[in-house]
């Protein structure tokens, strides 16, 4: 079977599907409906080759996914709200910045956003390990011990994160979803047929997922931080701020070698991030597959895509 390349993101009752340009949202309403919102948009790296080079094109791929899974948060957020009469009103702040941007409020909001949660997670996840172990290096005099160490405190704060955020019941209703997602790829990417019964067979992990790609992040930055030997503590934290996109962009990479090859020594690889997907995802129920089925025939018509893979007539 030809793989899909499909990728996805669970949202709030919900699922996202991107293939190509196409995307496409699957949200059951709290009345028992599916709704689909489907939308075509143009990625960077197709109106610039430039950003198609390689570990520059996973910078890109990685702000591009943040931005839309912010907006498909967004739609499903308001999808779950909708039928509720109360009404806020805007406060002074946001009233002042609706009348400042106008019709780019939404925009900025989104920009605002997508800025904060890129500095929270670069100070929680690179530089707050940093501060911590730095402490040590008055005792310890090994640099690679030390990189070593602070990658560890590095897992152990990721680890912890996804630990706490899985204990919470809304967050594992996503993780179902993310579950459900998971399962009608890998079902299509089996060359069955999208139906509740044959999706529900499958594993509920996958190569390609996002949970993969940050445990590879935090690995990968254990490696390069070991090189970034200098002195001042300011400078330190410096490279590490700079570094990450490097980071982002070779993560990238592995994650894309191993959605495309079977490979024993990639798979071997990609176990970790297996593994820790078992806390991410969870085993969704049916109701929660068929939304998976509605957001991936927003973005792709899987039967006749079957038949033509099942005829031979797909591209390599």
């Amino acid at each position: 079977m030809k793989r899909t390349y499909i990728g996805g993101q669970a949202v709030m009752e919900g699922v996202m599907m991107k293939n190509g340009d196409q995307t496409a949202i699957a949200v059951r309403k709290s009345n028992g409906e599916i709704t689909v919102k489907k939308q075509t948009s143009r990625s960077f790296a197709d109106r610039h080759r430039w950003a198609k080079l390689p570990l520059i094109r996973g910078v890109v791929s990685f702000v591009e996914s943040m931005v839309a899974g912010i907006r498909a948060l967004n739609f499903s957020a308001d999808c779950a709200m909708e039928g509720i009469e109360e009404e806020e009103t805007p406060g002074k702040l946001e009233q002042w910045l609706m009348d400042k941007f106008g019709d780019r409020f939404n925009n900025f909001i989104l920009g605002v956003t997508l800025a904060l949660g890129i500095v929270l997670a670069v100070g929680i996840f690179m530089v707050l390990p940093y501060v911590l172990v730095s402490f040590f290096g008055r005792f310890i005099h090994s640099y690679v011990f030390l990189s070593v160490v602070e990658g560890a405190v590095r897992l152990c704060i990721f680890f912890g994160y996804l630990f706490l955020v899985s204990r919470m019941e809304d967050i594992r209703r996503v993780f179902m979803y993310h579950g459900a997602e998971h399962k009608t790829i890998n079902c299509l990417e089996d060359g069955q047929d999208l139906t509740v019964e044959n999706v529900r067979t499958h594993t509920r992990l996958h190569k390609r997922c996002g949970t993969s790609f940050l445990l590879f992040v935090m690995l990968v930055s254990i490696v390069l931080f070991m090189f970034v030997r200098v002195k001042e503590v300011k400078y330190r934290i410096l490279f590490r701020v700079l570094l990450v996109p490097v980071i982002a962009g070779i993560s990238y990479e592995i994650i894309r070698l191993a959605g495309r090859t079977d490979n024993k020594v990639i798979g071997l690889l990609s176990k970790p991030g297996l593994a820790l997907q078992k806390i991410t995802t969870a085993e969704p129920d049916d109701s929660m597959i068929e939304v998976a089925i509605r957001s991936v025939e927003g973005v792709l018509d899987w039967r006749a895509y079957l038949e033509a893979d099942r005829n031979g007539e797909l591209e390599e």
